[in-house]
Order: C-alpha cells, then sequence, then structure tokens
C-alpha cells in the first residue's frame, strides 16, 4: 500500500538561475542537488528525471489574466477544479463564498476519508490561531478550511507535545521565541523531517501546509529566504532518512511563484515546480499528462487507487 506525502511550499516558482534575485540559485541545498543529480530548483532543470526524484513545471495561471493567489490555487491544487477559469479570476489569500463553495463540493481530503483510507493534516496551530477563528479575527485560509468540512479537526499544542504533529516553522523555535510558549518541544529540522516520515507511514495520504515561503517572497529578504531553503533541505534530509521508495511517493508542489523572484514582492506568473520522490514506476504513473495545477489531485487519487 502505498503512503503518500504532499509538503505544500507557498508562494515558490520556477525562476532564473540568478544568485540576485533568486534564493533556490543562491541557498546551499546539498540534498535537493544530490537527488536532482546536481541540478537546482530552478526553470532552466525542469522537466527531469533522476534515479530517485522527478521535478516537472506546471501551469499555477490556468488561462486565467493576472496573477495566480493563493485562496484559488490552493483550492485547484486540492479539488482538481480549474476554479481560477470558474470564477473568471484568481483570488486571495482567504477563500471568499465561491471558493468555499468549491471546497465544499468535494476536495483530496473528503474524498480519500470517503474511500475509508487513513487522512492526516499534520500542521499543528497554537491556542491563540484557534481563539482567533472562534473570535472571527481569522479566517481559515483554503486548506484549514477544506480538512474542516471534510470532518478533521485541526490539529492543537497537544497534538504537537505527543509527536503527532508539526509546527508551521518545521522545528516549533517560533513557539517558544514568538508565541511565548515555553514548554513547546523543539525539533531540529532533522528531526521535523523525520517525524513527517514516521507520521506519513502510519496513513495513506498526508498534507503538511508551510506558508513561510510565500511570507519570504512578499518581503524580498534574501537571507531570509535562503535561511528558510536552507532549514528545508536539512527537513528533507530527515525525511528521506527512513523513506521507502518502495512503498513511500513524496510530492512537494505550490500554488503560485513569489519567492523565485525577490526583485518584486508580488506574486508571479512563473510556472510552479512539482518534485516527486519515490519510485520510477510511481513517479512515472503520476507524471504522465501532468501539465498544470488541475493534474495534481487526480494524480494523487489515481496513485491512491481511490476511485471516484
Amino acid at each position: 500500500m502505498l503512503h503518500l506525502l504532499f509538503i505544500f511550499l507557498d508562494g515558490i516558482g520556477l525562476g532564473k538561475d540568478d544568485q540576485d534575485t533568486n534564493p533556490f540559485s543562491r541557498a546551499r541545498m546539498p540534498i535537493i542537488e544530490s537527488i536532482l543529480d546536481g541540478c537546482r530548483i530552478v526553470n532552466s532543470a525542469a522537466p527531469m528525471h533522476t534515479q530517485r526524484a522527478s521535478l516537472l513545471s506546471l501551469d499555477a495561471c490556468l488561462g486565467v489574466p493576472g496573477l495566480p493567489q493563493s485562496a484559488t490555487g490552493q483550492a485547484v491544487l486540492i479539488t482538481g477544479r480549474n476554479i481560477p477559469a470558474e470564477l473568471g479570476y484568481h483570488y486571495g489569500p482567504w477563500p471568499n463564498k465561491a471558493v468555499k463553495e468549491s471546497l465544499q463540493n468535494g476536495n483530496l481530503f473528503n474524498q480519500i476519508k470517503k474511500a475509508g483510507r487513513r487522512v492526516s493534516f499534520l500542521n499543528a496551530y497554537p491556542p491563540r490561531y484557534f481563539e482567533a477563528i472562534q473570535s472571527g479575527k481569522r479566517l481559515y485560509s483554503s486548506i484549514p478550511f477544506a480538512v474542516t468540512s471534510a470532518g478533521y479537526e485541526l490539529k492543537s499544542a497537544n497534538d504537537l507535545q505527543a509527536g503527532q504533529a508539526l509546527s508551521a516553522d518545521w522545528t516549533a523555535i517560533g513557539w517558544r521565541n514568538r508565541l511565548d510558549l515555553p514548554d513547546t518541544p523543539v525539533l531540529t529540522p532533522f528531526q521535523a523531517g523525520e517525524r513527517l516520515t514516521s507520521l506519513a507511514q502510519a496513513h495513506d495520504f498526508s498534507f503538511f501546509e508551510y506558508w513561510l515561503s510565500d511570507y519570504a517572497g512578499h518581503s524580498q529578504d534574501m537571507d531570509f529566504a535562503c535561511a528558510l531553503l536552507e532549514t528545508f533541505d536539512q527537513v528533507l534530509d530527515g525525511v528521506l532518512n527512513d523513506w521507502d521508495d518502495r512503498h513511500d511517493l513524496l510530492l512537494i508542489t505550490s500554488d503560485h511563484g513569489n519567492m523565485e523572484d525577490l526583485s518584486s514582492r508580488r506574486h508571479t506568473t512563473n510556472q510552479v515546480p512539482m518534485l516527486l520522490v519515490g519510485s520510477t514506476s510511481a513517479r512515472n504513473a503520476f507524471c504522465t499528462g501532468l501539465q498544470d495545477l488541475t493534474g495534481i489531485a487526480p494524480a494523487i487519487l489515481h496513485s491512491l487507487e481511490v476511485m471516484l
């Protein structure tokens, strides 16, 4: 039985191999380079297939004018529908009524759940997040909205303490330093990756959302962006430490471009990367016919043998 881990990196496109504007060209990422035969995640590298990994370039604009946005882009990823085309516009960052209706009408979480498979959304949220949601001061973004509409509860500090979830910054150091939660257990990036693998191997489909990459793109801070990518590379090292290519498939992709071009604080129209790690047969089956974000959800369901 296949275990599929989906790591969603918000605001990651395929940019030029330019160290002045693209942190993917500057950051030290030895694990990425090792699985991509020395290549970096830049537009000139895709498409490529190595012994262990595949890197594709996917369209995030979907035939709709304007810059892709988070709410609709994420909704496309987890429904397989061209929601921007259905609405006639890109929308974000938070889903409006129309996007919410699209998500409630069927998404990966409820479809896989209905098939009787084990599903886990691996993000833990701090107490103040739940307080803000309940008070109406904060709105769900598309992914937690889809998770909760499928009948799953979001994971909390208790789940993080129990080792059943991860914080949005991988290690939970932000929970201690920024959220003033001193009892929070802190992981190294490598340990965070090991936990991702351990949890993913206990489920059929697991999902982790990382949004700091989009924040770094908007901030246009090269040092910050490189630090995030280098931490992610260490996380990936931990993920792959116990990864079983015969039974596990790792998917990493995004909703739109942003951080790959720090010459602008806006989203980009660049293609987005899709990185797969797993067996050659599983990767080939997943990649067949894949050209844009609408193909991700159907490919996941097909890989998990979930019939619609």
